[in-house]
């Protein structure tokens, strides 16, 4: 699969384990930083990733911040985007299988990094169940 990926600096550390293990797994991912714990803007972060989802370019997204509010207001501007913070894999199955959510948000300052592997493996591996809830995603785009 091809997942986009960025973070800002409370997330680096976490970015950094999580690609390194997307692409053990067979994964292609594009890495759209940041790439230190240097203090960083997460819009610049957040809008790559999310474009890249946007585009087709990649299929899935991650994103990860102290809160995940930040990348996940910035990430949902964008159409076609349904960014969603999870902190329990339950809350990424359900945005996948309820809201077809196509970039996972993880608030790194409040899960552990074994949550947040379990977190993302739960969301690239949980399909969008469609149906009556297709009909509730298609009210979103404005």
């Amino acid at each position: 699969m091809k997942i986009a990926i960025g973070a800002d600096h409370a997330g680096f550390q976490y970015k950094e384990k999580l690609v390194a293990e997307l692409k053990a797994q067979g994964h292609t991912v594009s890495d759209f930083g940041t790439h230190s714990v240097e203090s960083v803007d997460y819009p610049d972060f957040a809008h790559p990733t999310a474009t890249s989802v946007e585009t087709k370019e990649t299929e899935l997204g991650i994103l990860i911040c102290g809160s995940a509010n930040g990348v996940a207001i910035t990430a949902n501007k964008h159409q076609g985007i349904r960014a969603a913070i999870c902190w329990l894999p339950e809350l990424a199955a359900l945005a996948r299988q309820h809201n077809n959510a196509n970039i996972v948000c993880i608030p790194a300052r409040f899960v552990s990094i074994d949550d947040a592997f379990k977190i993302v493996n739960t969301f690239l591996t949980t399909s969008f169940e469609g149906g009556r809830h297709n009909r509730r995603v298609e009210k979103i785009s404005c």
